[in-house]
């Protein structure tokens, strides 16, 4: 439990209700895992608004569950968002959905859902 996410401050949000922690884990894993396809999709393309669009959705969603990769988020996010166009983000891209897909079967295990 808690080896690719961290419930500290779910747990402090939630103020230990472990009902709504579980209810936070299962909104974690019906959008992030949603959002990093179109991330990565978006990115594949070229898609700098939907790709900005995916990344800052993600955001407070990662930085909560502490998955460790919020900076490489924010690269893919900028990226999107002020159109570097010559610049690659593969690198910071594969670590985001790395971390995500960990997350996301670890919350499935931990949870029972």
């Amino acid at each position: 439990m808690e080896q690719h996410y961290k419930l500290y401050r779910v747990k402090e949000l939630a103020d230990n209700d472990m009902d709504f922690v579980k209810s936070l884990a299962e909104a974690f894993l019906e959008e992030v895992p949603v959002d990093a396809e179109r991330l990565k999709k978006a990115v594949a393309e070229q898609d700098f608004y939907n790709a900005y669009q995916a990344a800052h959705k993600m955001k407070p969603t990662v930085d909560l569950f502490e998955l460790g990769v919020l900076q490489d988020l924010i690269v893919v996010q900028d990226w999107g968002k002020f159109e570097k166009e010559g610049e690659d983000c593969t690198r910071e891209l594969e670590l985001v959905l790395s971390a995500v897909e960990k997350a996301t079967a670890e919350l499935k295990a931990d949870f029972s859902l």
